[in-house]
């Protein structure tokens, strides 16, 4: 399986040698799918993708990735996409709290413009139950394995009545701080869209407040997105970190993470036995 997928790899790179010219010198630009590569031709430098998010046009149009140049799509079926390479930085871990990226996130799940266009290619929304379907799914045979696990379950399964809100929004789903990009001239990026949705922004907040920014922070955080600090967005920050914690424990269990598994399984415990009183 694994030398398919580099034969993939090498594959999809003479594609796209092919489609530039001779002139351009193509290198991969990161990431385990191997579907992102930088080309250069003197002082010429693009950011190619295979099969990006069909939404992609709407993010730049909107500013929030690097412009859009062109799209082409090869014989063997793979969309190409081509943006202006951006010379900046992946935002540190401590850059988060920042009132732009507040802004930023904000105009987001604002965008009337990118709910119509993702409604259109995702049809699916994702409510509390159905993400609760997609951990059940991941889950299998953990819990007689991990009592915890069963317990974060009841957890989630207990509460998913109580934070269900009706107002959807598109959610970018991984804001890991690696996804943003800060160029020479101080403008924020927000990148990789491939696994964007439809669903409560509670469920993108929740990740950047509990993992990124101090409890002190949050309310003046929240005025800069736009929102008031409520019982309402506590809750449902509460459940959607529980269930991010969660779905990250079960997709890297099966990999060598012991200490860095204990340390989330650990932190698991702390956010289901979290005294709620103030705001359930």
């Amino acid at each position: 399986m694994k030398h398919l997928d580099i034969h993939k790899k090498v594959k999809r790179k003479k594609w796209l040698e092919m489609l530039l010219g001779s002139d351009w010198d193509l290198k991969p630009a990161g990431g385990a799918t191997g579907e992102a590569f930088s080309a250069r031709d003197g002082d010429r430098k693009l950011f190619l993708k295979c099969n990006s998010s069909p939404f992609l046009a709407v993010l730049s149009a909107e500013g929030i990735v690097p412009k859009l140049l062109w799209t082409k799509r090869l014989t063997n079926g793979d969309v190409i996409t081509a943006q202006q390479w951006v010379n900046g930085r992946r935002l540190r871990y401590t850059e988060m709290n920042q009132p732009k990226v507040a802004s930023l996130l904000s105009q987001i799940h604002r965008s009337a413009e990118l709910l119509e266009m993702l409604k259109r290619i995702e049809n699916e929304i994702l409510t509390p139950e159905r993400l609760l379907q997609q951990l059940r799914h991941k889950a299998m045979f953990f819990e007689e394995h991990y009592p915890l696990i069963y317990k974060a379950f009841t957890f989630l399964e207990s509460w998913k009545a109580a934070v269900y809100h009706d107002e959807f929004v598109v959610c970018h789903c991984d804001l890991n701080h690696n996804n943003w990009i800060i160029d020479e001239n101080e403008r924020l990026y927000l990148v990789d869209w491939d696994g964007a949705s439809v669903a409560d922004p509670a469920l993108d907040i929740s990740i950047l407040l509990h993992w990124y920014v101090p409890k002190e922070d949050w309310k003046a955080w929240l005025e800069e997105y736009h929102l008031t600090l409520d019982n309402s967005l506590l809750r449902r920050m509460h459940w959607y970190i529980v269930m991010h914690t969660l779905d990250w424990i079960l997709n890297e269990s099966n990999h060598e993470h012991g200490e860095q598994l204990e340390g989330w399984l650990s932190y698991l415990e702390t956010l289901i036995t979290e005294d709620r009183s103030s705001y359930c």
